[in-house]
């Protein structure tokens, strides 16, 4: 792999949808870096990896929203952040960039030179830093692989209802790290040729915040147990924005089949022939007084010895924007440390953070995703300048 210098420059965060419950969230961690660093730090993932300073802690951020109110009207009405931490943030949060979003229904190439244009201009603002973009656009109608005949084509036709993809594009020709946060399926074959040829890491899909995240842990335990799962419900109520546009069941579609396929992936290895395998149902209801304070349900039917029955109940009161911003923060860093040692086309290790990890051999089990983070890192570390082996 090649290797580039690595100056001690902030990682720029570039994010579609800058101003939404995780984006706005996502603001007030970087302007929380400047005040309240060591805060930041200690919910990262990553505090503890790489070495030398590098990647870098410090964090910049930029991007592109239809929302035009400055960041502290934003908080109140997306009612993540209590008052105190509004007035406390709302000076360093004044001075990121916000650029209106291109138009819907703009000629895809439009789109692409406009967010092209931005980039550009961007990181003049930030000049030696270290760009990924963080796609957090609203999910969109489809669901699965993209290819580029189909919806998800990032080569032709017009923005429309999958926007992000050509935010994806412009970035990966402009040699951008991509962190796609959402459910939508953007990750081309023409996309993934292009980051693959150019060294651009690409890392998504669909973020593994609160519910998933504790069903893949709890579903690898009880694997690893040896006990006999048969029906997972699991029900989210979600009263954000979020939650109202996965009302619209052409925009659920992705969302639902990646938080259904997580337990397919967990267990298939081991069922035997014949095996029906798990019944899993999943619900996303909105429920507006619950705002950004998701509440999910779990029910878990699984029997032991001599197939006698048991069950399980979880109730997660999870805070969605909240969990989701540092692991958006983790990623960066990711990505900055892989483009740092020349990894182009997709980071399938990195599945410990997705729902829907895209590239060949995801790890599926919470342990497998953990050794995989470990294996990545000394992959990267070996080959950075200057890079070292994490102590043990």
């Amino acid at each position: 792999m090649k290797t580039e210098p690595l100056p001690a420059s902030p990682i720029l965060l570039l994010v579609a949808g800058a101003k939404g419950a995780v984006g706005s969230t996502l603001a007030a961690a970087v302007a929380a870096g400047g005040v309240d660093a060591e805060t930041l730090s200690q919910n990262l993932t990553t505090r503890n990896r790489f070495s030398g300073g590098f990647p870098p802690v410090t964090f910049q951020m930029a991007g592109w929203d239809v929302v035009s109110e400055p960041y502290p009207r934003v908080w109140e009405q997306n009612s993540v952040l209590p008052e105190a931490l509004r007035r406390r943030y709302r000076d360093p949060a004044a001075a990121i960039p916000v650029r209106e979003a291109p138009e819907p229904g703009m000629p895809r190439k439009r789109v692409e030179d406009s967010i092209r244009e931005d980039l550009e201009a961007f990181q003049s603002m930030h000049p030696g830093s270290w760009p990924v973009l963080i796609n957090l656009l609203p999910a969109a109608p489809g669901k699965g692989t993209p290819n580029d005949r189909g919806s998800g084509s990032v080569s032709s036709g017009t923005g429309g209802s999958f926007p992000d993809a050509a935010y994806a594009l412009a970035a990966v020709k402009a040699g951008i790290p991509v962190v796609n946060f959402t459910p939508n399926a953007l990750e081309s074959d023409t996309l993934l040729s292009i980051a693959a040829k150019k060294g651009v890491p690409v890392a998504g899909r669909d973020g593994k915040t609160g519910q998933t995240f504790f069903k893949v842990v709890l579903a690898s335990a009880m694997k690893a147990r040896a006990l006999n799962v048969q029906g997972w419900y699991s029900l989210n109520l979600l009263g954000n924005a979020d939650g109202k546009n996965l009302m619209i069941p052409e925009n659920a579609a992705g969302k639902l089949a990646n938080k259904t396929a997580v337990l397919d992936a967990v267990f298939e290895p081991s069922r035997e022939k014949g095996d029906p395998g798990v019944y899993h149902k999943v619900r996303i209801d909105y429920y507006p007084p619950r705002g950004d304070a998701k509440e999910a349900w779990d029910l878990i039917d699984f029997s032991g010895l001599f197939g006698l029955p048991m069950s399980l109940r979880v109730n997660l009161m999870g805070r969605d924007s909240i969990l989701a911003a540092p692991m958006i923060l983790d990623l960066a860093r990711w990505m900055t440390a892989l483009k740092a040692a020349g990894w182009g086309g997709p980071v399938p290790e990195l599945a410990f953070y997705f729902k829907t990890p895209v590239g060949a051999k995801a790890p599926s089990t919470f342990q497998e995703q953990l050794f995989a983070l470990d294996t990545l890192e000394e992959r990267v570390m070996a080959v950075m300048p200057g890079g070292k082996k994490r102590p043990a």
